[in-house]
């Protein structure tokens, strides 16, 4: 058998107690996941394993190893940001893919495109009101028309400039 497969079954042997090993000094089951691949890796990159006495020793203590510089780096970023490491993770990954925010892009400039057909009270009801933020009663009475004519030109309006295809996304 080649020390390549005898490698890897040691690893598939241990993985299991290594997980569980870096579990505890962690108290983080996927980063200790993490943790154990990569001192796989570390291991399976060594020039010479054969000259490894104790292979699992050697997992064992490259795992701890990397958890307690896991650790480290964890308390260090606490204290520089003032937050927890998992909670800024979580923030973080709110963000839009950029898939997301092509998708967004694409939406919005069909929504431009067809707001710019409109007659024109109407996208500028639908501008001010949208985009600007203004208030109906304030837009009425900058284009000299009623409360209930400036809530029809911008629903109506939003129809027109919405396409079908849109809302499934």
């Amino acid at each position: 058998m080649k020390h390549e497969q005898v490698a890897l079954r040691l690893y598939e042997s241990q993985r299991a107690s290594l997980i569980g090993y870096a579990t505890r000094l962690l108290g983080d089951r996927s980063r200790a996941e993490d943790i154990v691949q990569d001192a796989w890796l570390i291991f399976d990159q060594l020039p010479d394993r054969q000259a490894v006495r104790d292979p699992i020793a050697y997992l064992r203590r490259t795992v701890r190893n990397l958890s307690l510089n896991a650790l480290r780096r964890i308390r260090q970023y606490q204290q520089i940001a003032g937050v927890d490491a998992a909670e800024a993770e979580l923030i973080a990954d709110q963000a839009p893919s950029a898939e997301a925010q092509a998708i967004a892009r694409q939406s919005l400039n069909r929504f431009m495109e067809r707001l710019a057909l409109l007659p024109e009270r109407q996208r500028i009801a639908i501008r001010m009101h949208r985009l600007e933020g203004r208030k109906m009663r304030e837009i009425a009475e900058l284009l000299g028309v009623s409360i209930p004519m400036i809530h029809t030109l911008i629903s109506d309006g939003l129809v027109k400039c919405t396409d079908p295809s849109d809302r499934d996304n």
